[in-house]
């Protein structure tokens, strides 16, 4: 009894799962390059915040948006209040817990690094039309949920990144030109 099918699907298993470990590797690496002082984690970590009610914004909910670990998420939040770009108060809600707030400095770092995350998205994703992103959204939030979890992503209003319509229109300006759209 032949098993070509299986063994077929197999190593397209494989490979998907090797080229995803190493591209996770090498967007960091890359990601690292793009953000003026700040890692593409500690970057993604205050897009997490910014993602979350301000009441809510706790070290599992944090982790939780990453998909990372509790452990995890301290670490890069303790890394971004060193820097001076957040601070750590009581919960409102839960005298257990605490809330990670991005400070005055923090949220001018994210309007400086916003400007670098569009030319890292516009680089990184030059060679894909918007229907070929959606299909990559689409089977990347499927595989995601390989464990029953959803994702708990970054689709909500992202207003909070950019609240100056000026720049928020230069930055999609700049972001249309090194996109050159020709679909």
């Amino acid at each position: 009894m032949g098993y070509e099918k299986e063994l077929h699907d197999l190593f397209l298993m494989q490979q998907a799962y090797g080229t995803l470990f190493s591209l996770i590797n090498k967007l960091q690496i890359t990601g690292d390059t793009y953000f003026n002082g700040l890692t593409s984690r500690q970057f993604m970590t205050i897009v997490a915040i910014l993602h979350l009610p301000e009441d809510e914004t706790t070290i599992n909910n944090i982790a939780r948006k990453l998909g990372t670990s509790k452990q995890n998420a301290n670490r890069m939040v303790a890394g971004i209040e060193k820097l001076g770009y957040v601070t750590i108060v009581p919960s409102s809600k839960d005298r257990r817990a605490t809330n990670v707030l991005l400070t005055d400095t923090g949220k001018q770092k994210v309007l400086e690094c916003s400007q670098y995350a569009v030319d890292f998205m516009a680089d990184l994703f030059r060679s894909f039309n918007t229907q070929e992103l959606e299909t990559l959204w689409n089977l990347l939030h499927r595989l995601y949920e390989f464990d029953g979890n959803r994702q708990d992503g970054f689709e909500e209003d992202s207003s909070k990144l950019i609240s100056d319509p000026e720049l928020s229109d230069r930055i999609l300006q700049h972001f249309a030109e090194k996109r050159k759209y020709s679909e």
